[in-house]
């Protein structure tokens, strides 16, 4: 069954879906953040937190601090055939992992292969890869998120991970009967979800220990991130932040709002914000309306970078969509913004994702530059 999010990109590449910038030209050398996001490996408790977050004025970059996947410390040889059942129930056998090919979404399954380290047998890569040691590897997308059958069979791979984010399916198929083993990965991207992630692809690949390293290594840095963030989330449930995400492709005119069992949903919880989208009963991700802005009353936009720029910024969204500016997050131009290919990566990311919102929503003024300010 294929997931809100993935419905959502079908219907966005049928209109022209533009591609996902390069959060790695924000990066430093050896994958550290630059003076674009100089609080980003900041804890909470040394920045400077507002008084008030639902009365937080303009906007926020949320950074994280390095481009880079560190890999477990496990070296175990994959062992091979495996054979698997995927998300789609289908039989695979895996029998050579040399030529891998991880490509979805959000650049998510990549990510994962890379923290397995598994990284030097990647061959290819979606758009939405672009952390650091990916930068040469030839894209094997087109028009945003469309695979290119092409591209991907003159890179002969011995295993293809993906999800149903990415398509068509009739391409998989094509690629399938060229003989090459497609593993679908469960796509239904949440934060409760990363160990079922690393599962899956760590068992395609044959090497299940260090799919339960990459596990202990994950949860132990996101139950740090929680308890961080935790120290800093009011007390009373009216004073919390009421947050809603909203996706934006101005140059095709698409508006989503993201809610309950979106992926976006889990991001707000755990940051301590109150997910507006869900309150007023939104489920998946549909077409933004004048009436559930109202309804909603956000204090804080959640946005993704290229959706903001791609509107002309805070000001831009505002002209744009004359309804934001009845809302509390539009009266105080409170918007926060983090890279495309990094905000819903769900995956080895997912700690460091989250104390990168809370740090733009508690700490606005933290030095981060702000794609707000910079389209404007």
């Amino acid at each position: 069954m294929c997931s809100p999010l993935s419905l959502l990109v079908a219907a966005a590449l049928v209109i022209g879906l533009a591609g996902c910038a390069s959060p790695a030209a924000n990066a430093g050398a050896e994958g550290e953040a630059s003076d674009f996001c100089p609080a980003a490996a900041l804890q909470l408790s040394e920045l400077d937190l507002v008084d008030d977050v639902r009365a937080a004025t303009g906007g926020s970059t949320a950074c994280l601090p390095t481009h880079a996947i560190d890999p477990v410390s496990d070296t175990t040889a994959p062992e091979l055939p495996v054979t698997v059942i995927d998300a789609e129930d289908r039989e695979v056998e895996v029998t050579d992992v040399s030529r891998i090919l991880a490509i979805d979404i959000s650049g998510t399954i990549a990510s994962t292969v890379f923290a397995l380290g598994m990284g030097d047998n990647v061959v290819g890569r979606d758009s939405s890869t672009a952390f650091d040691g990916t930068e040469d590897l030839p894209v094997v997308t087109k028009t945003g998120h469309s695979l290119n059958p092409e591209a991907i069979l003159e890179l002969a791979p011995t295993i293809i991970l993906t999800d149903t984010t990415i398509g068509p399916k009739e391409v998989r198929q094509q690629l399938r009967d060229a003989g090459i083993p497609i593993v679908v990965i469960s796509d239904d991207l949440r934060l409760d979800n990363t160990d079922q992630l690393v599962t899956e692809v760590s068992t395609a690949l044959g090497i299940p220990t260090r799919g339960a390293a990459l596990i202990e290594q994950v949860d132990t840095q996101l139950d740090a991130a929680l308890a961080e963030i935790a120290e800093v989330i009011p007390a009373d449930e009216d004073d919390r932040a009421r947050m809603l995400f909203l996706y934006v492709r101005g140059n095709a005119n698409v508006y989503y709002i993201f809610g309950k069992d979106s992926g976006a949903d889990s991001l707000i919880d755990a940051v301590g914000g109150i997910d507006v989208a869900t309150e007023i009963g939104w489920e998946g991700n549909k077409p933004m309306t004048a009436e559930a802005l109202a309804a909603a009353q956000p204090d804080v936009l959640v946005m993704m970078t290229d959706g903001l720029e791609s509107v002309g910024g805070v000001t831009g969204l505002i002209e744009r969509v004359p309804a934001v500016a009845e809302t509390p997050a539009g009266r105080n131009q409170r918007v926060i913004d983090m890279a495309d290919a990094e905000i819903l990566s769900f995956g080895p990311r997912s700690p460091e994702v989250v104390r990168a919102i809370a740090r733009a929503l508690y700490a606005p003024a933290s030095g981060e530059t702000t794609a707000a300010e910079s389209a404007e």
